[in-house]
């Protein structure tokens, strides 16, 4: 049973009133998100955080140059949704919501990824379902899928984007090397690199292992100069392939094979045909280190509502066909593509993250 099962199952049922109360919520979030989102960047959030005891309309207007007019605007509907609350007509001081929106990591993360990447999208996202297509991508440019243009997005979407995939990677790091250098492999083969991180820091963990990224070309160049400003070229090396292409063959030579929340990039068939691929490069000692945070495994509601979500962007934005996955489902492609799952190690660290050790079937 799935996370989100559960929590569904803990629930008590709304009240008819209750419900049409959410109902109105619900039709007006986009404007209470667009809302938090314009007191972050014009100073109001941040402000209004920093006087506890509260602070009033006129000064607010004045420290952050917004119109008396604009910060009461935004200060009625945020009152309204708990973010602030007011001390007497003119004055506000933050709620612990207006608190968690201003300063909690993971919220700014998701806002900013919500508000750049996503949200101009998603309003193709019934479109998307229907063509099983991201018809939303054309919001950010004329691409297929977002992949091959990540290293060219402009700002702040480009920003926007690569601190939502490292807050979502970065922590697991250190308990993830632990586990893979357990091997003690020579040769690691990064599939999915991206802009090099993991590869530069199994550099720094262990003197003597090498690594190879595999991605698309423009991923490779941003990976590449990374690297060489890092005086790595000499035990980081690179292979370009587009892995939706079967003729594109993943070469033979890792020792483990790592895959850091990659395979949620794709949909179910092409997530098989990737690790069909991975095992005609596969030596009987080779083994492959799946990275990612599945939905029916974490401590919290909230990390399985924000997966959930990110499926949608996947759907609406980045390719069409793929999502974030169960371990259960995640398992299942993995031995439907002839390797096995030999150990899970679920949450690791702090973060989000499972890691699947697999081995060939």
């Amino acid at each position: 049973m799935e996370t989100g099962q559960k929590t569904e199952e803990k629930k008590r049922e709304l009240s008819a009133f209750e419900a049409k109360n959410e109902a109105q919520k619900l039709a007006f979030a986009p404007v209470v998100f667009q809302v938090v989102v314009a007191m972050q960047r014009l100073g109001i959030l941040p402000l209004i955080c920093k006087h506890r005891k509260g602070i009033n309309i006129d000064e607010i207007s004045k420290q952050t140059q917004v119109s008396n007019y604009g910060v009461k605007v935004l200060l009625e509907m945020a009152a309204n949704a708990d973010i602030v609350k007011y001390l007497d007509d003119d004055t506000v001081t933050v709620t612990m919501l207006g608190y968690f929106l201003n300063s909690d990591e993971m919220t700014r993360v998701n806002i900013n990824f919500t508000h750049d990447v996503c949200y101009d999208g998603f309003k193709y996202l019934t479109e998307s379902i229907k063509n099983g297509k991201p018809e939303g991508l054309k919001t950010l440019g004329n691409w297929k899928t977002i992949y091959p243009a990540l290293s060219i997005l402009p700002e702040p979407i480009k920003k926007s984007w690569f601190e939502f995939d490292h807050f979502y990677s970065d922590d697991a790091f250190r308990d993830a090397l632990e586990i893979v250098f357990r091997e003690n492999p020579q040769m690691i083969f990064d599939i999915g690199g991206n802009t090099g991180k993991w590869a530069f820091a199994s550099c720094e963990y262990n003197a003597d292992v090498r690594v190879t990224i595999l991605d698309l070309p423009s991923q490779i160049a941003v990976a590449k100069a990374n690297a060489e400003k890092r005086n790595l070229l000499n035990r980081i090396s690179f292979f370009e392939i587009n892995l939706l292409d079967k003729s594109n063959k993943i070469p033979q030579g890792a020792d483990v094979v790592w895959m850091s929340q990659f395979l949620d990039c794709f949909g179910e068939d092409e997530i098989v045909s990737i690790l069909e691929n991975v095992k005609q490069a596969a030596s009987p000692h080779t083994t492959v280190f799946i990275l990612e945070p599945f939905i029916d495994n974490q401590k919290f509601d909230a990390a399985s509502y924000c997966l959930t979500a990110t499926s949608l962007y996947f759907t609406a934005l980045a390719n069409g066909n793929s999502k974030m996955y169960s371990v259960k489902a995640m398992t299942t492609l993995v031995e439907k593509a002839g390797w096995k799952v030999v150990e899970e190690f679920p949450l690791i660290g702090e973060s989000f993250h499972t890691i699947l050790k697999c081995r060939l079937a």
